[in-house]
């Protein structure tokens, strides 16, 4: 263990040095920056390679690997719960921070233009539930839908828990064997993170540009300081209580995760790397991670929802409108709820914007003065969706270990 712990204090050390020479590869050469994008998207591309195998495979040995429904019911019981728990802290967080601290001067929305916004669909909450069946597993499969693919395995692996014990072993053995050597070509591809992360955050420096922060430092001082709080309090928090562990000792040892997916921006590329984290240097059990991390990629999102906060109250500031306390309250639960199930459609922080801008009676037009900071905002969200995943995981193992020797 303390071996794998020094190779992985390497590989972050390198992480890091890529991040710092990519900010200033993008500052002072923005336009090599900007030709040499693909070495990035050649880095995710691999990394995405693997995520579709690697969930719907981890997801079907998790579950029959349990034995029974009974221990299903419990763990997935847990797992959700913990995730709408830390998201709902994480909403709590960004509404407390903006009433004491109302950023946001009154701004007309007219001449604003957003066209993406009429192009979202109405969302109920019947297309929000059909979204999550696939009518076709083969096409939910080549079109990444990742909560379709979720569910399919899942009740995949629910019925082969019924099949005679020498056919479950059999299609048990295969799914395994899929599974490791998914997680091996991911320690391949987990190899090129340096040169990998170096290329995306010099491509983002280089194409949003310094004067785009400093036009809304406002705005993402108080998104970031929201994150932070979360990452260095709640979450440190929520695991001391539930884990009975040192949190800080925890999310060093992990914290290539978060690295990746705040270099990345993108939750299920980081499944990989996270599953092999947790298992190789957080001590979680493999089959706790197998299930809880896929789901958790596809519907935890506290970073998104504290972000998502923050931008609907700046947003109401901006057209003038207070909102009472019973209108934050209905926000919070609706951001709450649209988290957890909005995450397998496309474009999901844009339909969830536009859904809470339309409840509230705010103008979507309003969107086009904080989406030039969206992409940088986009990493520091998603590494801390990924990094609520480690959290929950490493509970949600604790408590199954606990629970272990009373069976």
């Amino acid at each position: 263990m303390i071996e794998k712990i020094k190779k992985y204090s390497t590989t972050n050390r390198l992480v890091l040095l890529g991040i710092v020479l990519g900010v200033l590869f993008g500052v002072f050469l923005p336009q090599l920056a900007l030709k040499q994008q693909v070495i990035g998207q050649i880095f995710i591309s691999f990394l995405k390679m693997l995520v579709v195998p690697l969930v719907f495979s981890s997801i079907y040995v998790s579950i029959v690997g349990l034995g029974s429904l009974h221990t299903l019911k419990s763990i997935g019981l847990r797992t959700i719960a913990l995730y709408i728990f830390t998201t709902a802290l994480a909403v709590f967080t960004a509404i407390l921070a903006m009433n004491m601290i109302p950023i946001g001067e009154a701004v007309s929305a007219h001449g604003l233009e957003y066209a993406k916004a009429s192009e979202v669909a109405p969302l109920s909450f019947g297309s929000m539930i059909l979204s999550f069946i696939p009518t076709n597993i083969f096409h939910a499969l080549s079109n990444g839908s990742m909560m379709q693919i979720i569910v399919f395995s899942a009740l995949f692996g629910v019925a082969s828990l019924h099949l005679k014990e020498e056919r479950k072993q059999l299609v048990l053995d295969f799914f395994t064997a899929v599974t490791n050597a998914i997680l091996i070509m991911a320690e391949w591809v987990i190899k090129l993170t340096p040169i990998g992360v170096f290329s995306l955050i010099s491509y983002v420096i280089a194409e949003q540009g310094a004067q785009v922060i400093i036009g809304l430092w406002k705005y993402v001082l108080m998104v970031l300081s929201v994150l932070l709080i979360h990452l260095f309090i709640t979450l440190p928090a929520v695991l001391a209580f539930f884990g009975r562990i040192n949190p800080f000792r925890y999310l060093s040892n992990v914290r290539e995760a978060s690295i990746m997916a705040f270099s990345t921006a993108s939750s299920t590329a980081t499944l990989p790397v996270s599953m092999r984290v947790v298992e190789e240097v957080g001590g979680v059990d493999k089959k706790n991670a197998s299930f809880v991390l896929p789901l958790g990629a596809t519907v935890s999102m506290d970073g998104t929802a504290a972000y998502l906060t923050v931008a609907v109250l700046y947003i109401s500031h901006l057209a003038g409108v207070d909102l009472s306390f019973a209108d934050q309250l209905w926000l919070g639960v609706t951001v709450v709820a649209l988290s957890v199930g909005v995450a397998a459609l496309p474009s999901a922080s844009l339909v969830m914007m536009v859904v809470i801008l339309n409840q509230l009676n705010l103008s979507v037009e309003y969107i086009a003065l904080i989406v030039a900071v969206d992409r940088i905002l986009d990493m520091a969200r998603t590494s801390i969706n990924v990094t609520s995943d480690l959290v929950v995981v490493k509970i949600v193992d604790q408590l199954q270990k606990i629970k272990k020797p009373s069976v």
